[in-house]
Formats: C-alpha cells, sequence, structure tokens
C-alpha cells in the first residue's frame, strides 16, 4: 500500500480508459470513457489541470470537482454517495483517504484501484475498489465497516445504512437516456427520453429486480442505436432491490455535465452496523461504447464468457412439460411425451411444478418438497428411469423461496413465513414467501434440495420465484426487521452451497417468467428464463433486449403450441420455430397432441438447432437499426467472421411497402460471403414477390462482397406480420 497523494492512476483495457486522482481528501474521477493512449505526464497533467470547472456565482468557494465519493463536503448538491446517521447524529459524511493501492497487469491490460478511507464523524471506514477487465467493463466494489475508535463523539452508537450508490461523471454530449419497463409477459421493454435537469430515477421495490426492471441504464449521445452512437451505461450486479439514476444539475458535475449510478435501495433499517460490522455494497457494472447498444451487450458477453462457470459444453436441447400437460402428472401421459421429445432430438426433459405434495393446482404445497406418492406411488424413479433410458438428462421445477399457507411446512412452522407480526398481508398467487434468511428453513430447504438431487442424479433445476416480497420484514423477539437484503444474501448461499455440492449441476433462474435477470443472479446460474410468454411475437422482442445483457446461450427459447398459453395469438409454426432458434432452445408444447407433419417439421428445427448452435452459443449479437419498428433485423457473427445467421422479422404491418437496402452489421466490407435462404422450418408468407437476390438464394447459395451487404445493403422480402425469415452467411475468402 501506498499513500502518496496527487497520483492519476490510469486503467486501460479493449479501447477503454478509466482515470483517477489520487488526492486528499478523496480522488477525483478525471476520465471514463475512450482509451487516451499510453498515459504521459502531460496527458495526467492536462487532465487533473482541466478538473475544475468556472467559477460560478452563489457557489462554493472552491469550484466544484467531482470525486470517487461526493457528498455535501464538497460542494456536491445531487445525490451524494454515502448516506447514513448514528441514531439521528453522524448524518454529514466526511470520508478522507487513508491509503490507496494500483495494481496494473504487466502486459498493462485493466487493472485494479482501491481506496480506503476513514470517516471521524460517521465513524466508517470505507473501502472503494475499481476493476477493469480485459473487456473494457469497469466493476465498482465498496464496503462499509463501522469503526467506533475513529468517531469518539458518537462512541459505540450503531450506523445505520441509508444508501451507498455508485457514481460516475458523464460529458454534456450524453443527451439522452435509455432504460426498460414491462410487466409479466412483456419485460424488458425500452424506453427513451431526454436527459434533462434534474434526477431520473428508478427503484425497484420488489424484492428483486422485476418484471419492470430498469435492467441496463444508459446514457448516450443523441440518436444512438445498436450500431452507431455513444453510450455510457451501468448494470447493478443485485437480485434484490435496486435503485438507477441519472442527474443533472445546473452547476454540472465537476468538469462534467452529469452522472450515471446505481445501488441498492436499502429500507429504513435495514443496514444496522455495530462496532465492527461490515456492510457489502452489491456490484455496479460500468460500461461504455463508441459503437452503439451491440458493443455495450458484446463487453458483457465476452465478460460472462469468460468466467470459469460459464457453460463450455453443448447446450442441451431442452423439452419442459409445463405448457404440455400443466398439473396433470400422469406416468403413461409423460412416457408418451417423453418418447414424441426423443423421436425429434430432444436431450433434456424438465419435469415442472405438480410433482410434490398437495400440488393439484397452484393453491396448495408450496414448501413440502417431498414426491407426492399419491401422483407417484413409486416416486420419481419410474419416470425418471424412462428419461435415461432414451440418453437424456433429467432436470426438477422447484420454487423454494415461497410457501403456501396451505402446506404441511407452513402450519408446522407458520413463523417461517416472511411478513409482519400483526399479520400478513395480501396473498399473491396464492402464495407468500419463506424467510429463508431464517437458518432453520435455510437448512431446511438445503436439505430437501441436495436429498433429491442426490437420489436422482438430478442435472438441472429449474428454480422459480413468482411473486413480488411485499412488507418483507422477518419477525424476531426484537420486532419485525426488513430482510430483503438478508434474503437475498441467503439466496445467494443456498445456490452456492448445491453448486459446491453438485458441481455438474446446472439451475435456470425464473421468477414469473423474466423478474429476476441480473448478473448477481447469473453469477450463481447457467440459464434464465427471460419470460413466460412463448408467444413468438412478443417473445422475439423480448428476448432481442434480453440479449443487451446476457448471451444467447444462456437465454431459454422454448417453442409453444399454435395458440398462445399467455396472450391467445395463434402463429404459424414457421414462426415459432425461427423465433425459439436461436437462443438456448426448448419445447413447451404437447407433442403427443401434433400431426406427423409437424412432428417432422419441429424434428428438422432440432437438427437446425444442433447444427447452428456452435455459432449461437459462442457469437457477436448484432442488430440492425431499422427506421420501421414494425420490423428487426438481427444476427449472431461468428467471432472469426467466418460465419453468420441473421433473422429478418415483421411483428406486424406498416405504411411502407418496400424495406429499401437494409445494411447486415457485424459483417467485413472487405470480405467475400456465400447468402443463403434458409427454409428448413418452412417458407415465410410473404406480401407479394420477392426481390430477384431472395429469389436466387433460395435456389441454392450465392456470393454476395462483404461491402454490399454492410454497407449498401439490400432489399428484403416483404413479410407478413408474425413472420421470419433465416438467412444463413459464409465467409468464402478465408
Amino acid at each position: 500500500m501506498t499513500s502518496r497523494a496527487d497520483t492519476v492512476v490510469a486503467l486501460r483495457a479493449s479501447g477503454v480508459a478509466f482515470v483517477l486522482q489520487i488526492a486528499v481528501p478523496i480522488p477525483r474521477v478525471l476520465h471514463w470513457g475512450a482509451d487516451l493512449g499510453e498515459s504521459t505526464a502531460a496527458t495526467a497533467y492536462a487532465l487533473a489541470l482541466t478538473a475544475s470547472p468556472a467559477q460560478l456565482n452563489n457557489s462554493p468557494d472552491i469550484p466544484r470537482s467531482f470525486s470517487a465519493l461526493p457528498t455535501e463536503y464538497e460542494g456536491w448538491s445531487g445525490t451524494p454517495a454515502l448516506s447514513g446517521h448514528a441514531q439521528g447524529r453522524a448524518t454529514t459524511p466526511r470520508p478522507r483517504l487513508v491509503r490507496h493501492d494500483a495494481v496494473i497487469p504487466s502486459d498493462g491490460v485493466g487493472g485494479r484501484i482501491a481506496l480506503e478511507f476513514e470517516d471521524e464523524v460517521c465513524g466508517i471506514r470505507t473501502e472503494l475498489r475499481y476493476h477493469l477487465d480485459a473487456h473494457g467493463v469497469l466493476a465498482v466494489d465498496a464496503s462499509l465497516t463501522r469503526a467506533a475508535e475513529l468517531s469518539p463523539r458518537i462512541g459505540d452508537t450503531a450506523y445505520t445504512v441509508g444508501a451507498f450508490l455508485a457514481l460516475l461523471p458523464l460529458p454534456e454530449r450524453a443527451t439522452e437516456i435509455l432504460d426498460f419497463t414491462g410487466k409479466w409477459c412483456r419485460e424488458r421493454s425500452p424506453q427513451r427520453s431526454p436527459f434533462g435537469f434534474g434526477t431520473h430515477l428508478r427503484s425497484a421495490h420488489r424484492g428483486k429486480p422485476g418484471h419492470d426492471s430498469p435492467f441496463l441504464f444508459a446514457a448516450g449521445t443523441e440518436g444512438f442505436g445498436f450500431g452507431h452512437g455513444e453510450i455510457w451505461a451501468v448494470h447493478l450486479a443485485w437480485s434484490g432491490e435496486q435503485q438507477y439514476l441519472a442527474e443533472r444539475l445546473p452547476e454540472g458535475a465537476g468538469a462534467f455535465s452529469s452522472v450515471l449510478g446505481a445501488g441498492e435501495d436499502l429500507h429504513p433499517g435495514e443496514i444496522i452496523l455495530e462496532d465492527g460490522e461490515r456492510y457489502d455494497a452489491p456490484t455496479a457494472l460500468f460500461v461504455w461504447s463508441d459503437d452503439g447498444l451491440d458493443a455495450i451487450s458484446d463487453r458483457l458477453h465476452r465478460r460472462l464468457r469468460a468466467r470459469d462457470s460459464h457453460p463450455r459444453g453443448p447446450r442441451p436441447l431442452v423439452l419442459n412439460t409445463w405448457e404440455a400437460v400443466y398439473f396433470d402428472h400422469d406416468l403413461a401421459r409423460l412416457t408418451a411425451l417423453i418418447e414424441r421429445a426423443a423421436e425429434v432430438g430432444v436431450e433434456r426433459i424438465v419435469l415442472d411444478d405438480g410433482w410434490f405434495r398437495g400440488r393439484r393446482e397452484a393453491d396448495a404445497g408450496l414448501g413440502d418438497w417431498f414426491v407426492d406418492e399419491d401422483v407417484w406411488p413409486q416416486g420419481l424413479s419410474p419416470l425418471v428411469d424412462v428419461v435415461r433410458a432414451h440418453g437424456m438428462q433429467f432436470g426438477l421445477w422447484f420454487e423454494p423461496e415461497m410457501i403456501n399457507l396451505d402446506s404441511d411446512l407452513a402450519r408446522s412452522h407458520p413463523d417461517w413465513v416472511l411478513g409482519p407480526a400483526e399479520g400478513f398481508g395480501p396473498e399473491s398467487r396464492s402464495q407468500h414467501v419463506l424467510d429463508i434468511a431464517r437458518p432453520e428453513a435455510y437448512d431446511y430447504l438445503l436439505e430437501r434440495i441436495d436429498a433429491l438431487v442426490r437420489e436422482h442424479s438430478i442435472d438441472y433445476l429449474k428454480w422459480d420465484h413468482n411473486r413480488d416480497l411485499l412488507e418483507a420484514v422477518s419477525r424476531g423477539t426484537d420486532g419485525d426487521r426488513p430482510s430483503v437484503h438478508r434474503q437475498t444474501e441467503a439466496l445467494y448461499r443456498l445456490l452456492d452451497e448445491l453448486r459446491l455440492r453438485h458441481p455438474e449441476l446446472e439451475i435456470e433462474t425464473c421468477s414469473g417468467g423474466g423478474g429476476r435477470v441480473d448478473l448477481g443472479i447469473l453469477d450463481r446460474t447457467d440459464r434464465v428464463w427471460a419470460s413466460d410468454c412463448n408467444d413468438p411475437v412478443e417473445r422475439i422482442q423480448i428476448e432481442r433486449w434480453t440479449r443487451t445483457i446476457v448471451p444467447p446461450e444462456l437465454i431459454g427459447s422454448h417453442l409453444g403450441a399454435a395458440r398462445s398459453h399467455t396472450t391467445a395469438r395463434t402463429t404459424d409454426l414457421s414462426f415459432r420455430l425461427a423465433t425459439s432458434l436461436t437462443a438456448h432452445a426448448g419445447i413447451e408444447q404437447d407433442l403427443t397432441s401434433v400431426d406427423d407433419d409437424e412432428l417432422a417439421a419441429i424434428a428438422r428445427w432440432a437438427g437446425m438447432y444442433r447444427e447452428f448452435r456452435d455459432l449461437l452459443h459462442s457469437g457477436r449479437v448484432v442488430n440492425a437499426d431499422l427506421a420501421d419498428q414494425a420490423t428487426s433485423l438481427s444476427g449472431i457473427v461468428a467471432q472469426d467472421g467466418s460465419a453468420a445467421l441473421f433473422t429478418w422479422s415483421r411483428f406486424a404491418t406498416s405504411a411502407a411497402g418496400q424495406s429499401g437496402r437494409v445494411r447486415f452489421p457485424g459483417l467485413d466490407a472487405h470480405a467475400a460471403y456465400s447468402v443463403r435462404i434458409r427454409e428448413d422450418l418452412g417458407s415465410a408468407s410473404r406480401h407479394g414477390g420477392d426481390p430477384v437476390w431472395v429469389t436466387t438464394a433460395l435456389a441454392g447459395a450465392i456470393d454476395v462482397p462483404g461491402v454490399v451487404l454492410s454497407t449498401v445493403g439490400v432489399p428484403l422480402p416483404t413479410l407478413n406480420a408474425q413472420q421470419a425469415m433465416l438467412i444463413e452467411i459464409r465467409r468464402t475468402d478465408s
């Protein structure tokens, strides 16, 4: 460690730079964005010299700068990085740098900066850590420790943490904000707004990120899109309650214009630190790009794929039983379904809700994680044997964090239900929340899940979490205490312990569909269920935006029935097959009810999935910026540029009769390509005839220079509504 002040430290990787001036009392953020080249004394001096803005009238006598921990002490009038109190006192934090350390790898790629502060007002020791990885993603972590010896004035009074927010400054050219909202079966709906003065605040108060999660909070240059524009974005890798903000004050943020940040949204009194106790804030991931949203996605995807825990083998084709049989669990019926699944090439069977005691409808049984002897008199072994006989993996559905009051568990342990001692609030889906931070409840869940995984050598868990957490307080002898933070940490411990005991076990995170999709849960799971909606019109757009953060191999995408379970919309088989091909593919349909022609089409789709999954699960995700929002062109391009698969889709009719020349993003303008229209899954319905090149490509692959595909663009067919076309592109000059 070193204590030398006024040192400028620069972290650089993958075209990104983060520059910090190590100054007392608090270091200053000098730059986050484009790489500035090799760090030189002249650059460091110039950045430090220009870090202070003009001196305004009616403002602090020292020009404001923007520090690593902005507070009122520095004249910062915006949302502070730190807030809290010691029983109403010590409300003005004054952190002071006492130590710092910077570690930059020998190859100069990325690195870490660690800062340690002491606060004699609040009696808090703060650690702030920046890590720029090889992909250009900047992770910000912090911890707060109560240190009574630092502040004799408040003695050993406990300190209540109000908030810790990771904040970084933005330049004046960031003029637009993009974040997300949504609802059940329409998750991750984008919304844009001008970056005006004041605070654009998004908070998740659902005990989880929620179906309306902000998901990715981005600010950018005017009109930024998938393939163009400069963007600064943040994602909170946390599965509890969240807070995102973009803030612009008239006086700016030091030499910058505005601020972007994120942190945990804490309930009053949720984190109270006694002497020596510590609060670890969730990781905030900051991502910059000067090449649009797809470049933001590429950085995050590469970060995930570099993890030791990232799935390495082919992602198996899944059949989930929910929309096929619902609660009708019958060995003969399920055996017939498994046999049909084997015919089309399914590699993993997941038995969904309805297998445990008392679970004939969705209003009872949650918490009683024992196989229902009435439904399965010989246990699950006969079904598992059928699955294994066909060479398939076996998976099982759980909803461990929830409990029905109509369950043996609730009757035996009513105090395990999360909620006020004065009485529970309204049910949601006839269920309440199990207080898994309570050691006895945690131990029960771990024992039950572990026992079933061992007994049946289960390969896969579908881990559901259907309701929001309301009045999420844990009852104790000292009264009700807010418990969302503790609940989230207990979930993480439970998942970590199961993975430790069963290293080959895969876990899918589901939360009423896509209500808990974040990079905190993905550190412990292998797949997200993006939405309960298998309607391809909705699904293709939900997945397009889910891929902003999550790579395709971690997104479950299932073929549903012609008439959607969730929207009642009826769509063509070819559209449903094309939509569910380009992620981690699966089936949610009752295959015993389809005719031979449909089964053959599904088998061709399964073969096509196996043909393309190496590409789909390793390539770069790209999206064309189109004027017609009723259409989309999305693709996955091999990292070496050797191949790509694009999906041209139309959701609804539009005023335009022609697409015009549409450019294929992600291709090399200097390369030569062959292009082929793949109609293995059926022919998409068109409005009128095809462009000549499409007619030619339907008969066989045609050669098209990269400059035409990527720079000039080609006219695409005018598809009818709710149709999709698959376009395979392969490089021929490598």
